[in-house]
């Protein structure tokens, strides 16, 4: 049924008007929304929108959120609301997308709490939430969206989109990129501190989460137009340096001549010095003093610390290479001047007191004080991440701060966040910015369910997972043959992406919060939710556009796209869900949630496959176009996983 009765239509915007907002100003001049004794006529009817040429073209009229389907719906439930309640000013749409699809694509939930609200306020207008829900069907404006509506349950309104303008919806986007379906957040500016090895040690397995769960997140946040400032808060300060600085040296008087290959291992330096440490009081001594002149700015000792950073830094970087991951050094020891600056101007505030030696803050709900300063005059972890912390905020002037380190450090970081908020740093109010933070993640387990090891008990290095990763990707696609066919180049341009993107996406598509066991085998595998999988379905996709002849590039200029199959219409919703999957993962700071979405963007896509036939059809220009807007925003999702999609296998 069209919606054409004019006491059941919004005043229309002509085809020319410029924007939602002046169908806003004209919405208001409608004359009678629907009345509590006219919804006692309607029946649970569905109600069909028509296309018109006068309906709101969202598409044209809502760049800011050209590709979120769930906001481009939010705005028409908001014109129906105002109509709806026109005296309730504060009432934002509730929109979600469907769980179970024979009832809608989407669905309107504002109806129960709104009648709550006019109960409370005496007002009898509705019988109940289903006449709200009645209400609320009724007094949408028609839009070339949606195809039809109806109520269900307790008020529920359910939306069917149509397929006319889903189709429209991704060949737009195939023409102007996907880029314009990345999502609109409210902020500018955020860090994500991630990562953070320890200098003088080797970066190892639990290392991995951080660097990868932190490097996911920010490439999250800047897909959605967030300026993103990538912080490596390297462990480059404080009382092991000592020891470091005293035996090397011991090991070499001439601290010029040293390198990477004069001090080999640098994580078995790490440990003489600390066994030297542990075992000669003469040295431990020595040691101590070091730090003084260290932290003095003695440049004999000054140089030596900046040798071994600065050979630390090389093996980093030498993994961060190798994961594609981008990051900006500012270690403990940058923040360090800043520290006195920041303790003097909290105690000025009478926030920091004295007890038994030491400074410390008294934070309510916190059975330990947060120790600012030691018992013997010396800065700890909440000294640097406070000064750290006032430092984004102030300087850097960033809206978000994000904090990713293990779930032990929780505690911790609530009390720094807890401390910020009552020196005034940070609104009380937890949906104000600025805000902070903290994402936690668990431990990466061995098959015996403790932590990852390797047979001699060691923690595992980095660099030999991401070997071993390879190694085993490599030996696969010499298994099949690959090497009579393709360059060696290829070969081990493969084994790397699918390699290294197994190790990734085996820990990024958990929960963040839960502890998972590494397993080469799971993750490597071609079946199931692996990157194996996802990798060889996006190179399947690019054979089946290679395999028709056709340039999909001028099929894009000149081609039709259109859903009629339920499975094209399927996989079509599901694509257009992307944008609005984006922001749920950063909004909620889960990377598990991109991950879930392209499993089942893939799933949806061999179900398509197997049930449409594409090369030969009649709808071979509509459905090679579906299958480059599915590997468009695979490849999109691969990219903000950080993995390197394969184009052949």
């Amino acid at each position: 049924m069209l919606c054409s009765s004019s006491s059941l239509a919004l005043l229309l915007p002509p085809a020319s008007s410029p924007s939602l907002l002046s169908f806003r100003r004209l919405s208001r001049l409608r004359s009678s929304p629907l009345s509590a004794a006219g919804l006692s006529r309607v029946t649970s009817r569905t109600l069909a929108f028509s296309a018109r040429t006068e309906s709101i073209s969202t598409m044209a009229n809502d760049e800011e959120n050209v590709g979120n389907v769930k906001k481009l719906l939010a705005r028409v439930f908001e014109l129906s609301l105002q109509a709806t309640v026109p005296d309730e000013t504060d009432v934002e749409p509730i929109v979600t997308a469907s769980t179970v699809g024979r009832f809608g694509d989407y669905q309107c939930n504002n109806a129960m709490g709104l009648f709550s609200k006019l109960k409370g306020k005496g007002g009898g207008q509705f019988r109940g939430p289903p006449a709200v829900g009645q209400a609320i069907m009724k007094n949408l404006p028609q839009t070339e969206m949606i195809e039809s509506c109806s109520v269900a349950g307790p008020g529920f309104v359910n939306v069917v989109l149509s397929n006319k303008w889903m189709a429209k919806s991704i060949l737009k986007m195939l023409l102007d990129g996907i880029d314009t379906w990345a999502p609109k957040l409210s902020i500018k500016r955020a860090v994500v501190d991630f990562s953070s090895p320890n200098i003088a040690k080797e970066m190892h397995v639990g290392h991995l989460r951080s660097t990868i769960i932190g490097d996911t997140i920010a490439r999250m946040l800047e897909f959605s137009h967030v300026d993103v400032l990538r912080r490596n808060h390297v462990g480059d300060w404080g009382t092991q340096f000592g020891m470091l600085i005293e035996h090397l040296f011991e090991k070499f008087p001439n601290i010029e001549a040293v390198n990477e290959t004069a001090i080999g291992d640098l994580q078995a330096f790490y440990k003489a010095s600390k066994q030297r440490f542990d075992d000669d009081s003469e040295f431990k001594e020595r040691a101590q003093k070091a730090v003084v002149r260290l932290q003095g700015g003695e440049k004999r000792y000054r140089d030596a610390w900046a040798q071994i950073c600065a050979i630390s830094r090389r093996e980093f970087d030498s993994v961060y290479k190798r994961l594609k991951v981008e990051l900006e050094e500012k270690g403990e020891s940058f923040y360090n001047p800043f520290i006195p600056s920041v303790i003097e101007g909290l105690t000025n505030q009478g926030l920091v007191e004295e007890s038994e030696g030491a400074r410390v803050i008294f934070l309510e709900g916190f059975n330990i004080p947060l120790i600012v300063v030691k018992s013997d005059g010396g800065y700890n972890y909440a000294s640097t991440d406070l000064t750290a912390l006032w430092y984004r905020l102030n300087e850097e002037k960033a809206e978000w701060i994000i904090y990713v380190t293990d779930v032990g450090q929780q505690q911790h970081f609530e009390m720094v966040f807890k401390a910020a908020k009552i020196a005034g740093w940070l609104p009380t109010e937890a949906n104000k910015f600025p805000r902070t933070s903290h994402v936690g993640f668990g431990l990466v387990l061995g098959e015996d369910g403790k932590r990852f090891r390797t047979r001699s008990t060691e923690v595992v290095r980095l660099v030999d997972l991401l070997d071993e990763a390879k190694s085993r990707s490599k030996a696969v696609l010499e298994e099949r043959e690959k090497d009579k066919d393709w360059t060696e180049e290829e070969i081990d341009q493969t084994a790397e992406a699918v390699g290294y993107g197994a190790v990734k996406y085996a820990d990024l598509k958990n929960n963040r919060l839960t502890n998972y066991t590494f397993n080469f085998d799971q993750m490597l595998s071609d079946k199931g939710n692996t990157a194996v999988y996802l990798l060889y379905a996006h190179a399947r996709i690019c054979s089946i556009i290679r395999k028709s002849g056709k340039d999909v590039e001028e099929l894009k200029q000149t081609g039709v796209l259109s859903l009629e199959h339920q499975d094209e219409r399927v996989l079509g919703l599901h694509l257009l869900r992307f944008s609005e999957i984006v922001e749920e993962a950063c909004t909620n700071l889960l990377p598990n949630i991109l991950c879930e979405y392209l499993y089942n963007l893939s799933e949806n896509f061999s179900k398509f496959y197997s049930n449409c036939q594409v090369i030969g059809s009649a709808e071979e220009t509509s459905r090679l176009l579906l299958c480059e807007a599915t590997a468009m925003v695979m490849r999109k999702c691969f990219f903000l996983l950080g993995i390197t999609p394969v184009y052949k296998i």
